[in-house]
């Protein structure tokens, strides 16, 4: 046997397929990095388009993870929010082809694809070329769970109509109207999603108008095709959401891993400081309220207005982040957040409180998780306008509210050596390697 068919057998060649988004690609970035300093015998190739592939090329580095990229056949990240029903429809219907071409062009087969969830064809991909196949969920396992589970809102009255048939209803009469539930209480509490701590209503995805239906029928179909996969990763840790994870394990026949929270775990220890940082080390511990309003959507220019002027009034120090931003949240920092599930983990990594905005998507759910369940900050209002009086008040309370030193610390143990996320790590790379072997 010649050298070069041994090399290509005794490495592990992983493909990572991202969904084209930053709340998408850092985590599986993250996770993607740390496989591969796991094991010698592991090679990244990790795809994105050719927009995305400008977007990090700074952040690029040499070493074990390669880039590759497929041609820009989805709108541009500058431009997809205004247009969110024709950028998931391309992702879900020309991505595809290329990717697959990609694979016929690499030097080493792959041994292995970790795709985003939401790029359901994948599976498809890996189960035609007998490639075993990773789904990514991006998001809470609770979020998965509800999503898993849809079915049990028809079976118990509580969404009657089929998806398809509002889905037409929408798309003909008012394409750029959003679900909205015809409950009688949106206060009424869910309590049958099995794992699933009790939730209203108002916060499940399809019950808040966060969702177009044709998107919410899409994520449904999604999520049941990676129980096709050959395994399913959480980015989460096993204490913060124990009973979804378990019941999940329970019930699907794939192998289900919860791999920590996929963020760079809030080391500034390395790089330049830039100004921000350097501001915020001359300031007292616990002194700075960090404001995350996400990378995607944002709230209205005037409740953006209200918003800051409410952060001016309560005389608090503040740090507010709009859009783009590569520092990470650092222990001692107060934090109000749009709930997106990367920046709720990074949050309770450094122990700090919240005052959550929700905006989209999973960010009502997340938003109940930080509120009710591990009772860590404060909600504000989302379906009223919100005041300058009533943001300076709600600050000066969070910045008076203790964190959860307890949970902290048992999200750091978890990434620990011996920890669950770290185990987990360790028991995903066993079973490819295992089966790259054979």
């Amino acid at each position: 046997m010649s050298s070069t068919s041994s090399a290509k057998r005794a490495v592990c060649h992983i493909v990572a397929m991202p969904y084209p988004g930053r709340g998408h690609i850092n985590p599986l970035m993250n996770l993607s990095n740390e496989l591969a300093s796991k094991s010698d015998n592991i090679l990244f190739t990790f795809v994105v388009t050719e927009e995305w592939l400008s977007f990090i090329g700074s952040e690029r580095k040499a070493g074990k993870i390669r880039f590759r990229c497929i041609p820009n056949v989805v709108p541009s990240e500058l431009v997809r929010a205004s247009d969110m029903i024709g950028f998931l429809e391309a992702v879900w219907t020309k991505m595809e082809a290329p990717f697959e071409q990609l694979l016929d062009e690499l030097e080493l087969p792959p041994a292995l694809i970790i795709a985003d969830t939401h790029l359901f064809w994948a599976v498809s991909v890996g189960n035609r070329r007998n490639i075993p196949v990773a789904s990514f969920w991006p998001m809470s396992t609770t979020m998965f769970s509800v999503f898993h589970h849809f079915h049990l809102f028809q079976e118990k009255g509580h969404f009657p109509v089929d998806l398809l048939v509002i889905f037409i209803l929408f798309y003909i009469v008012l394409i750029s109207a959003r679900i909205k539930s015809d409950i009688d209480n949106e206060n009424e509490q869910v309590e049958y999603i099995p794992g699933v701590s009790s939730t209203r209503l108002l916060d499940l995805p399809g019950f808040n108008g966060g969702i177009y239906p044709l998107i919410l029928k899409q994520i449904l179909g999604c999520v049941s095709w990676a129980g096709k996969g050959n395994y399913l990763l959480l980015p989460s840790i096993y204490t913060l959401e124990s009973q979804t994870i378990d019941a999940l394990r329970a019930e699907l026949s794939l192998s289900i891993y919860t791999v920590g929270p996929s963020i760079p775990y809030l080391d500034l220890s390395h790089g330049d400081k830039g100004d921000c940082l350097q501001w915020l080390d001359r300031q007292p511990s616990n002194s700075v309220l960090y404001v995350s309003m996400g990378s995607f959507l944002s709230v209205s220019n005037v409740q953006m207005e209200e918003i800051t002027a409410g952060l001016q009034d309560s005389g608090v120090r503040f740090l507010l982040v709009a859009r783009e931003g590569s520092w990470k949240l650092k222990h001692g920092y107060g934090g109000e957040g749009h709930c997106g599930w990367n920046s709720v983990k990074e949050g309770i990594f450094a122990g700090t409180p919240f005052l959550t905005f929700p905006l989209f998507a999973d960010q009502n759910l997340n938003s109940k998780l930080i509120v009710e369940d591990w009772k860590i900050g404060w909600r504000i209002k989302k379906h009223q306008f919100t005041t300058i009086g009533e943001i300076s008040s709600l600050v000066t309370k969070l910045m008076d509210l203790e964190s959860d030193d307890e949970l902290q610390k048992e999200c750091l143990q978890s990434i620990e050596r011996h920890g669950s996320s770290e185990s987990n790590i360790n028991s995903f790379i066993h079973s490819i390697l295992q089966f790259n072997d054979h």
